[in-house]
C-alpha cells in the first residue's frame, strides 16, 4: 500500500494540458479531485446510481499518467495500451482484490457501458472544459476555441441535467 501511495505521488506534479486561473498548470490529481468533487455534489440528480463507484472512477481513472497526461485531440489508441500496461504494473504488487478492482474500474471507465461509467465519463469531459473556462484564455490552442463549443456532447447528451450543465458550460465558454 505505502509503495502504491509513493508510485502515484507524481499526479501531484504531473501536468496537464489545462491551465488554473492562478496561471499555474493543472495537474492530474486536481483534475480527478475536481471531478469527484462534481461526482458529490449531483448525486441527489443520479439517485439510481452507485455513487460511491462513480466517485472512485473519477479519483481512479487518470492514475497511468504519471508518464504524462495526453489531450484527448492527440490521444492515440497507442496511448491507451501504454497507459493501460502502467496501471497493471502500478497494481500488480497490491493486494490482488484492490487490483482487480482498479483495473476493473479502469476498463468500466474506458468502455462506458454502464451507467457510473458514462456519468464519471461526463464529469470528465464537463471538468476539462470547466477548467479552460476558468484559465486565461491565453492558454489556450488555437484548436480548443471551436473543442470547447464541442468537446464532450455525446457524453452529455443522454441526461437532462448534464445536458443542462453542459449548455451553461457552453455559455461560458461563447461569452469568454
Amino acid at each position: 500500500l505505502l509503495n502504491f501511495l509513493k508510485a502515484i505521488e507524481p499526479l501531484k506534479y504531473v501536468t496537464r494540458h489545462s491551465w488554473c486561473s492562478n496561471g499555474r498548470q493543472e495537474s492530474v490529481a486536481a483534475h480527478s479531485w475536481r471531478m469527484a468533487t462534481m461526482a458529490v455534489m449531483i448525486e441527489d440528480e443520479f439517485p439510481e446510481l452507485d455513487m460511491q463507484k462513480v466517485i472512485e472512477m473519477c479519483l481512479l481513472h487518470d492514475l497511468a499518467e504519471i508518464d504524462g497526461d495526453i489531450p484527448a485531440f492527440e490521444k492515440t489508441e497507442d496511448h491507451d495500451s501504454h497507459e493501460f500496461s502502467q496501471l497493471r504494473k502500478l497494481t500488480q504488487n497490491l493486494w490482488p482484490n484492490l487490483g482487480v478492482k482498479i483495473i476493473s474500474l479502469q476498463n468500466e471507465f474506458n468502455t462506458c457501458e454502464k451507467p457510473e461509467a458514462k456519468l464519471a465519463n461526463a464529469l470528465d469531459k464537463l471538468e476539462a472544459l470547466i477548467q479552460h473556462n476558468d484559465a486565461d484564455i491565453t492558454t489556450w490552442d488555437n484548436i480548443e476555441y471551436e473543442l470547447n463549443l464541442t468537446y464532450g456532447q455525446n457524453h452529455t447528451d443522454y441526461h437532462p441535467f448534464l445536458r443542462l450543465l453542459r449548455r451553461l458550460v457552453r455559455q461560458t465558454t461563447i461569452k469568454k
